[in-house]
C-alpha cells in the first residue's frame, strides 16, 4: 500500500528532536511522498533543507500563508520573494505547487483586503506557470468560494487554468459541489474526518473518491487514535482507513486512488 501525505510540515520545529525518525516511520507506514507547503521566509530554509535531505520522498511548494500577511508590514516583499523563487528556483529544486496560500479570518478580520490581494496574486502566478495551488481556508469559506469562482473564470479567459487542492476541507456537501464548479480541484481530507463528533465523515461519504486526497497537516490536526498528541506523516494511514470505512471500500483501493489523484495533480511526471 502506497500513500502520499499531501500536506506535511515535517520541517517544523516540533520535529527538531526526531525528524529523521518521523521520516522513517512515514516510510514504514507506506508513505512514498511528502508534499511540503511553504509558510513564509522564516521557514524556507528549513523546508528546502528537509527536501534536500530526503530527495526521494519530499517535494516542495512555494507560497505565502494568509496569516503571514495580516500585520506583517513586509508582506508585499514576501510576496515578491515567492514570485522570485517560482520564476528562478534554487538549483535542484522543482516546486510542485504554489502553496500554501488562501484566506484565514479566524484570528482577525482586519486584513481581509490584504489577504485577498496576496491570494489572488499567487493564484495568478500559479496559472501563468501552469502550477496547481494548495489553498488554506479558515473561517472564510464564503469569501473563498467567491474568489475562486471569479478567478477560475478570469483564468479561462486568459487561456489558463486555475486548479489544485482545497487543503483541510471540512465543509458540507453544498460547499463541495459549489467548489467543484470552479474547475479541477481536489479536496484534502485530514485527521478531522476521524473525530467522533465531526460532520466531515458524512460529507466524505457523498464525495467522489476521484476528488479526494489524504493529508496530515502535521504537526496539527492529529487523527484518532493519537488525537491530543503531535501529528506526523505516518498517521495519514488513519485518514485513509476512515475514508475507506465511511465509503464502504477497501483501504487498499482508497490508498491506490487517492495516491493516483495526488500524482496526477502535483507530480504528473513522476513514477512511484
Amino acid at each position: 500500500m502506497q500513500l502520499i501525505d499531501t500536506h506535511s510540515h515535517l520541517y517544523a520545529e516540533e520535529f527538531d528532536e526526531d525528524r529523521l525518525q518521523a521520516l522513517a516511520r512515514a516510510r514504514d507506514a507506506g508513505i512514498v511522498r511528502l508534499l511540503l507547503p511553504a509558510i513564509d521566509s522564516e521557514s524556507h530554509e528549513r523546508m528546502l533543507s528537509l527536501a534536500s535531505d530526503a530527495p526521494d520522498m519530499c517535494r516542495v511548494m512555494m507560497g505565502l500563508h494568509p496569516t503571514s500577511v495580516n500585520d506583517n508590514p513586509r508582506w508585499r516583499e514576501e510576496l515578491a520573494l515567492v514570485e522570485q523563487y517560482l520564476q528562478s528556483p534554487p538549483k535542484g529544486v522543482r516546486f510542485c505547487a504554489v502553496g500554501e496560500i488562501g484566506l484565514d479570518f479566524y484570528w482577525s478580520e482586519d486584513f481581509k483586503a490584504e489577504q485577498r490581494e496576496a491570494f489572488v496574486a499567487q493564484c495568478r502566478m500559479a496559472t501563468r506557470l501552469g502550477l496547481p495551488v494548495a489553498i488554506h481556508t479558515r473561517s472564510a469559506w464564503a469569501d473563498m468560494c467567491e474568489v475562486l469562482e471569479q478567478e477560475s473564470v478570469a483564468a479561462r479567459e486568459r487561456g489558463e487554468e486555475l486548479r489544485g487542492v482545497l487543503h483541510a476541507f471540512g465543509e458540507d456537501i453544498e460547499v463541495y459541489n459549489r467548489l467543484r464548479q470552479c474547475g479541477d480541484f481536489l479536496f484534502g481530507i485530514g485527521g478531522v474526518v476521524t473525530f467522533k463528533n465531526s460532520k466531515l465523515a458524512a460529507t466524505v461519504a457523498e464525495m467522489a473518491l476521484e476528488h479526494i486526497i489524504v493529508e496530515t497537516d502535521c504537526p496539527y490536526l492529529t487523527p484518532v487514535p493519537h488525537r491530543g498528541k503531535r501529528n506526523e506523516s505516518a498517521y495519514v494511514k488513519y485518514v485513509c482507513e476512515k475514508i475507506a470505512e465511511v465509503k464502504g471500500l477497501s483501504v487498499e483501493e482508497v490508498a491506490c486512488r487517492t495516491t493516483a489523484n495526488a500524482m496526477r495533480m502535483f507530480l504528473p511526471d513522476e513514477m512511484i
